[in-house]
C-alpha cells in the first residue's frame, strides 16, 4: 500500500510539471480550449452599441455577438454561441443570431451567450398599418466599446485607422489576389481601409476571396473596403449589374428608381462584402463645359440632385454598405478637371448655400455616413493663400486643406459629424502645389478623418506621426477622427471576424446576387426610362422596309450602338470614322442609306465644339443627306450643340450596355421615351437651345 501511495504522488508531481510549469516557477501563457481566444473580458450584442443602426430586412434581423478584450478591442465571434427568444410568438432566433419575427405583436428579448458571459437585447414588433419592429438597446458603460477601443489604441493604430491606400497595381501587375507584401503592408501600418479600382475586381469570386483575404489581414479591426461604384460611366465592377448613372436617374424624374438603383448597387457590394461606396455624386452639374463631373451629376437643379441623391443613399444603405456624398463643397461649376489641375468656384456664400451646398446639406440631414471632399477652391470661404511646390506662385487654399471649410463648415455650421475623406491625395490639384507629407498633415489639422490614397503610405503615415510628436497636430485632433471612424464601423457592422465565414459559401451567395435577373430588371427600366428624345422632326419612330439600309456613323461606341440597332434592323453598317473623315466608300454608304444614325461621344468643350473637325463631319452629314438623320448622344446630353440640324436626336447619358439597348428599343418605337433633360442645352450664344425639364414624346 505504501508504495502504491508513492506512485500516485509521483504520478501526480509528474503531471503539475507537465501542464502547469507555474508550479516550480516558470512564466506560462493560459491553457485555453484549442480556438479559443485568450483575454476576452464580455460578449455583447453589437446592436446594443449606442453607435450601431439595425438593418431590417423584411421580418428578419440578423445580429451579431462581440467578443471584448482586455486591450479594448472587439471582433465578431460566432463560436459556441448560444442564441435564445424570450418569447417565440414575437420572434425566433436560429443558431446564427438571424432573428425572423413571426408578425405577433409584442416584446422578445433575444440573448446570446458563449458559456461564460451573456447579452441581451429586446425587440418590439407593432402592426399598426405598417408593421413596426422596434430594437430596445440595453444600456450602461459595458456598451462603450468605442471610447475603451480609443483608450487601448497605440498612436500608430490610431494614424493607421486614418490611411487608405489603394493597391491598384504591384511591381506593374494589377492586384487581383492578396500578396504577401501588401499584406504586411496593412499589418505593419495598421491601416483602417482600403480602396479598390477595376484593376482590382476583375470576376465576382475573385473579388470575394480578395475582400475576404484583405479582412484577414487586418490587425484587430476589420477595414473599410471602399470602391467608387457610382453606376454608369464610374463603374469599378467588371462583372454585375451596369446600372445606368446619375444623369440618366436625373432624367427619369423617378426618386423610387434612384433608390432601387442605390439598393442594386448596396445588394451587389455587400455580397462582395464591399462595404463603402463612394457615391453618390452630389455636385450641381450647373457648368455644361465641366470635364470631370458632367453625367456624374443627377442634373443641374439643386432639388433634383438632393431628391435622387437621398434615395440612392437610402437604397445603399438598406444593405449595410455605407454611403458617400462627393464631392465637397461642389465640383459642379468647373471647367477644370481637379485630377489635372486646380479648379475654382468663386461664387459668395449665399450663392453656395442655395445651389453647390444644397444638395449636401440634405444628404447630411438624411443620415449619409461619410463626405467626401473637393480638391477645389472656394475663395469666397476660405481666401487664405499658400504658397505652391510646383512653380513658387501663390495660389488659394484648396477645401480638403481649409479648416475653414472642414471644420468651420462642414463640423460646425453644418453640423456634420461623420466621416469626412479627402479625395484621392495623388490628384494634380493637391499632389503639383503640396508634398505628399504636408498634404496629409494639412489636410487632418484642416478636420479630415480619411487621408484617401496617400502618395508612400510610409512616408505620409510616419509624417503624421512626427507631425503629432513635435504638436504641430494634437492626439486629441487625431482621437475626433477616430472616433468617427470607429463609429462608421460599429454602426455599419464591420468587425473584424474571430471565426471569418467560409469563403466558398459568400462566393455561392454572391454568384446568386451578382448581376441577377431581378437587378438587371431594374437597370433595364432604369435606362429605358432616362432616353430623352429631345428633337424629332416627324422621323422617329423609324419604321423600315427590312431591306432599307441604316448607315451608324460615329467613333468610340459606335460599334456598340450599331449592335444595338442591328438587333431591330439587320441591314445596317457601321461607319466608323478615323481621322475625321470618312473615305470615299464610307461616304457613298451615307450617301445611299436610307437613315443614318450619328452616334456622337464627347466628355469635354472641345470635344463639342463646332469647331471640331469630327463635328464639323456630323454637320455636314446633317445637312447635306437628302434621308433622314438621327443623331444620338451618347454621353453627353451636350452634343447637340454642334450639330443641331439632325432631323432627330436623343440623349441616353452614357454607355453601358443597357443604355444603347434603351436607345435602339426608342428608335424603333419599342420604348417610348419619357426622360425629360435634367440640364438646360446652351445655344452657344448666350442663350437656351432646350431647356431644363424639356423632353419630347411619340404622338401615337
Amino acid at each position: 500500500m505504501k508504495h502504491k501511495k508513492h506512485a500516485g504522488l509521483a504520478i501526480f508531481f509528474a503531471l503539475l510539471l507537465m501542464f502547469c510549469p507555474a508550479v516550480i516557477g516558470a512564466d506560462a501563457a493560459p491553457v485555453t480550449p484549442e480556438g479559443d481566444k485568450v483575454g476576452v473580458t464580455d460578449l455583447i450584442i453589437s446592436l446594443n452599441i449606442p453607435e450601431a443602426d439595425a438593418v431590417v430586412s423584411g421580418m428578419t434581423l440578423q445580429l451579431q455577438a462581440l467578443h471584448l478584450y482586455a486591450d479594448g478591442h472587439f471582433e465578431q465571434t460566432s463560436r459556441k454561441l448560444r442564441w435564445h427568444s424570450s418569447n417565440k410568438n414575437v420572434a425566433s432566433v436560429d443558431a446564427q443570431g438571424t432573428v425572423t419575427i413571426t408578425g405577433h405583436n409584442g416584446r422578445t428579448f433575444i440573448s446570446v451567450t458563449d458559456g461564460k458571459f451573456e447579452d441581451r437585447i429586446a425587440i418590439d414588433y407593432k402592426e399598426k398599418g405598417e408593421p413596426q419592429v422596434q430594437i430596445v438597446k440595453q444600456k450602461g458603460k459595458r456598451y462603450d466599446i468605442i471610447g475603451k477601443a480609443i483608450a487601448g489604441m497605440t498612436l500608430e493604430e490610431k494614424v493607421g485607422q486614418m490611411m487608405m491606400p489603394d493597391f491598384r497595381k504591384w511591381n506593374g501587375t494589377d492586384v487581383t489576389r492578396m500578396l504577401p507584401e501588401i499584406e504586411e503592408l496593412v499589418k505593419k501600418y495598421h491601416i483602417g481601409g482600403v480602396i479598390l479600382f477595376r484593376e482590382n475586381v476583375v470576376d465576382t469570386a475573385q473579388t470575394v476571396r480578395l475582400v475576404h483575404d484583405y479582412q484577414q489581414a487586418a490587425e484587430k479591426y476589420g477595414l473599410l473596403v471602399t470602391i467608387d461604384q457610382e453606376g454608369g460611366i464610374v463603374t469599378r465592377l467588371q462583372q454585375g449589374t451596369d446600372t445606368p448613372g446619375n444623369m440618366a436617374l436625373g432624367a427619369t424624374r423617378s426618386t423610387e428608381l434612384a433608390h432601387q438603383v442605390g439598393k442594386v448597387i448596396g445588394r451587389e457590394l455587400s455580397v462582395l462584402g464591399i462595404n463603402t461606396n463612394f457615391a453618390p455624386v452630389m455636385d450641381v452639374n450647373n457648368n455644361p463645359d465641366n470635364p470631370v463631373i458632367g453625367v456624374r451629376s443627377f442634373g443641374e437643379d439643386p432639388k433634383l440632385v438632393a431628391e435622387m441623391g437621398e434615395a440612392y443613399i437610402k437604397g445603399l444603405q438598406e444593405y449595410g454598405v455605407a454611403a458617400t456624398a462627393k464631392h465637397f463643397p461642389g465640383h459642379g461649376d468647373t471647367a477644370v478637371d481637379s485630377h489635372l489641375g486646380l479648379p475654382e468656384i468663386p461664387h459668395d456664400k449665399e450663392r453656395l448655400m442655395n445651389v453647390e451646398l444644397y444638395p449636401f446639406k440634405q444628404a447630411m440631414e438624411a443620415g449619409v455616413d461619410a463626405i467626401m471632399t473637393a480638391h477645389v477652391t472656394f475663395p469666397k470661404i476660405d481666401d487664405t493663400k499658400v504658397v505652391s511646390r510646383k512653380d513658387g506662385t501663390e495660389i488659394s487654399l484648396p477645401a480638403t486643406l481649409s479648416p475653414k471649410v472642414i471644420t468651420g463648415l462642414i463640423r460646425d455650421e453644418l453640423g456634420f459629424d461623420g466621416v469626412v475623406s479627402t479625395d484621392a491625395m495623388d490628384m494634380q490639384a493637391i499632389a503639383d502645389h503640396f508634398g505628399p507629407v504636408d498634404a496629409a498633415i494639412r489636410a487632418i489639422q484642416a478636420g479630415v478623418d480619411i487621408v484617401l490614397m496617400p502618395v508612400g503610405l510610409e512616408e505620409v503615415t510616419n509624417g503624421v506621426l512626427k507631425a503629432v510628436s513635435d504638436g504641430t497636430i494634437s492626439e486629441e485632433r487625431i482621437d475626433q477622427s477616430v472616433r468617427r471612424i470607429m463609429t462608421l464601423k460599429v454602426k455599419r457592422g464591420i468587425f473584424k471576424a474571430e471565426q471569418p465565414a467560409d469563403v466558398q459559401d459568400q462566393i455561392a451567395r454572391a454568384l446568386e446576387v451578382v448581376g441577377s435577373a431581378e437587378h438587371k430588371r431594374v437597370e433595364a427600366e432604369a435606362a429605358a426610362r432616362s432616353v430623352t428624345l429631345v428633337k424629332n422632326d416627324g422621323v422617329l419612330p423609324l419604321n423600315m422596309d427590312e431591306k432599307a439600309t441604316i448607315a451608324v456613323v460615329g467613333t468610340t461606341y459606335v460599334d456598340e450602338l450599331a449592335d444595338a440597332i442591328r438587333k431591330h434592323h439587320a441591314n445596317t453598317v457601321t461607319i466608323k470614322v478615323t481621322n475625321n473623315t470618312l473615305t470615299d466608300e464610307q461616304r457613298k454608304q451615307v450617301e445611299e442609306a436610307d437613315a443614318v444614325i450619328i452616334g456622337s461621344y464627347t466628355f469635354d468643350v472641345k470635344g463639342r465644339s463646332s469647331d471640331n473637325p469630327l463635328m464639323k463631319l456630323y454637320r455636314e452629314i446633317s445637312q447635306q443627306a437628302d434621308t433622314p438623320v438621327i443623331g444620338v448622344g451618347i454621353r453627353n446630353p451636350y452634343d447637340i450643340m454642334a450639330y443641331p440640324e439632325v432631323d432627330a436626336y436623343l440623349a441616353q447619358y452614357g454607355f453601358r450596355t443597357a443604355s444603347f439597348h434603351a436607345t435602339a428599343e426608342t428608335i424603333f418605337g419599342q420604348n417610348e421615351p419619357t426622360g425629360t433633360l435634367p440640364v438646360s442645352i446652351p445655344d452657344g450664344k448666350g442663350g437656351t437651345l432646350y431647356p431644363f425639364g424639356h423632353g419630347l414624346g411619340y404622338i401615337r
